[in-house]
């Protein structure tokens, strides 16, 4: 991290107008940080979302103090926590399982702390505005030198953990991660679980697709394997890998999440026709 110029980023589902309260109470601390605002378009309450973002993204920013809030349990007993990680990155935010993942990917969780020394928070904490009130103070601080252990004990922290995809011979079955803001739907399940279970598919590949709607009724449409969205009409359904490694369902200049009526840890299965 840079002595002179300590980088900050910001990524919350706050929208535009909070997330630039947060950038402020970072500056008005640490006047010479360099604040970027990742995101502030997270889909409200979408910890799952707000994860895959943080894991994919940190690794292309420079090593610093990133802050991710998507913070339903606000003012309940969840802990604000402080992540120190093997690439030398430090992640503020709520220990809801959102930060673990981009640890991760950031070279491992070293130690974690919680967020409790009222030194390091403003004068008055809101029990709805904790990104202004201690996750934006604290990164601030983080920015300006002071050690992560001055913040509170150190902490076990709560993780993310979907159900691994189910491969079988001529079938997958996994689950909805979240919908993007394309309506795209990103599984969890990568490329290998998908050679796994129907073997090494060429581009092209007609697949069937496997679920159950919200009424109860099951239901199945085909979808090829593609690896651009480009391959398909408009309006037509494809599977692809999308930019992180992950199996996604998308429809070509539409909406998967609209078209197949499928959500956040719904479950499909994908075989082979």
């Amino acid at each position: 991290m840079s002595a002179s110029r300590p980088f900050v980023s910001l990524a919350t589902d706050f929208g535009a107008a909070y997330s630039a309260i947060c950038a402020g109470v970072v500056y008005s601390i640490t006047p010479d940080a360099n604040v970027l605002v990742l995101s502030d378009e997270i889909t409200p309450y979408a910890i799952v979302e707000g994860a895959m973002l943080l894991e994919q993204a940190l690794p292309y920013l420079p090593v610093g103090v990133h802050v991710g809030i998507v913070d339903p349990g606000v003012g309940t007993r969840r802990y604000p926590v402080g992540i120190a990680t093997g690439r030398g990155d430090l992640l503020v935010g709520p220990d809801n399982g959102l930060l673990v993942p981009a640890a991760e990917a950031l070279g491992g969780v070293v130690r974690a702390h919680r967020l409790e020394n009222p030194a390091y928070r403003l004068p008055e904490v809101s029990t709805s505005f904790h990104g202004r009130d201690v996750f934006s103070p604290a990164a601030a601080h983080l920015a300006g030198g002071v050690d992560l252990a001055e913040f509170g004990p150190a902490t076990d922290l709560v993780r993310l953990d979907p159900p691994p995809a189910a491969v079988r011979d001529g079938e997958l079955e996994t689950i909805v991660l979240y919908a993007d803001q394309f309506g795209s739907l990103i599984l969890a399940a990568g490329r290998d679980d998908l050679t796994a279970a129907l073997g090494d598919l060429p581009f092209g590949t007609d697949l069937e697709l496997a679920w159950t709607g919200p009424d109860g009724i099951p239901r199945t449409a085909r979808a090829p394997f593609e690896e651009t969205f480009g391959r398909v009409a408009r309006d037509e359904p494809l599977l692809w890998i999308d930019s992180s490694g992950r199996l996604g369902l998308a429809v070509n200049q539409g909406s998967a999440a609209a078209r197949f009526g499928l959500g956040e840890s719904a479950a499909l299965t994908i075989r082979s026709l």
